[in-house]
């Protein structure tokens, strides 16, 4: 398989919203073999095209004169032009973080965000927290506008869902600080799917949330397969899939329209 390339750009997905990833892929791979929840859509991707995505790869911006970057002339000309594209963007925000997790360097991604807070966009982190980030590095983004959300299921272990709610509690002091909860139709005939019923209840009583719907790759995954969730075919954008949906009024469609947007209102 093919590592992605080191060379940071700005994407447009197929919502409508604009991607900086600072690292593309995840460690947490090498622990679960279909990613988290057994259908990390960020890995199926990958896969489909061929990217080893269990192998992150930091993210830079291009010196087209390493030999004077090394003598200390610093080459801004790729960091200008992707401030250039970020401030003509239809967006208000851009996302950090859909194929691979920020957390994997904190300090590269805080550095990228401190260079791309130029465009005066609102800049949106999504991460899990498998590395914590410094307070150190915290203090950098106070004056920034950052706003991380916290990525979190009731589908997490328990030591998991414990950790990034101490990580979501903890950035409240610095920045805006959401609860991105990624929500399932738990299915409460089955004792598993009781108790994370009563799990996914609690996570919703928290403050600056987001209701994120699950959507399995297919019927095979782990929670469908042993009946842990309900699940049905919907129409997503222009094509159909499988989704989890605990909230009907639950928004699922394009980024444009959404009136969460990645919870910069909060």
């Amino acid at each position: 398989m093919k590592n992605y390339k080191d060379e940071i750009t700005l994407n447009k997905n197929s919502r409508g919203c604009y991607i900086i990833d600072t690292v593309k892929g995840c460690s947490c791979l090498k622990n679960k073999k279909n990613g988290c929840y057994d259908s990390c859509y960020a890995n199926n991707i990958a896969t489909r095209y061929g990217f080893d995505f269990k192998n992150p790869i930091k993210r830079n911006f291009r010196y087209d004169n390493e030999q004077l970057y090394f003598l200390n002339f610093y080459d801004t000309r790729h960091e200008n032009e992707i401030i250039k594209q970020i401030k003509n963007i239809d967006m208000p925000f851009i996302r950090i973080g859909e194929m691979g997790d920020p957390s994997e360097d904190w300090q590269h991604t805080i550095n990228v965000c401190k260079t791309i807070s130029e465009a005066k966009k609102s800049i949106v982190i999504i991460t899990k927290h498998w590395k914590i980030v410094s307070d150190e590095l915290l203090e950098e983004i106070k004056d920034l506008n950052i706003c991380i959300n916290t990525s979190i299921s009731a589908l997490d272990e328990d030591n998991e869902i414990e950790h990034r709610l101490n990580q979501y509690k903890r950035l409240k002091k610095y920045c805006n600080s959401v609860l991105r909860i990624v929500s399932c139709d738990f299915n409460k005939e089955n004792h598993e799917g009781k108790l994370r019923s009563i799990m996914q209840n609690e996570l919703f009583k928290n403050e600056k949330i987001i209701d994120t719907i699950f959507r399995p790759k297919n019927e095979n995954n782990y929670f469908v397969r042993n009946k842990i969730i309900n699940v049905k075919k919907v129409k997503f954008l222009k094509s159909k899939m499988l989704a989890s949906i605990f909230n009907e009024n639950t928004y699922f469609g394009d980024c444009k329209n959404c009136p969460d947007m990645c919870g910069i209102k909060f």
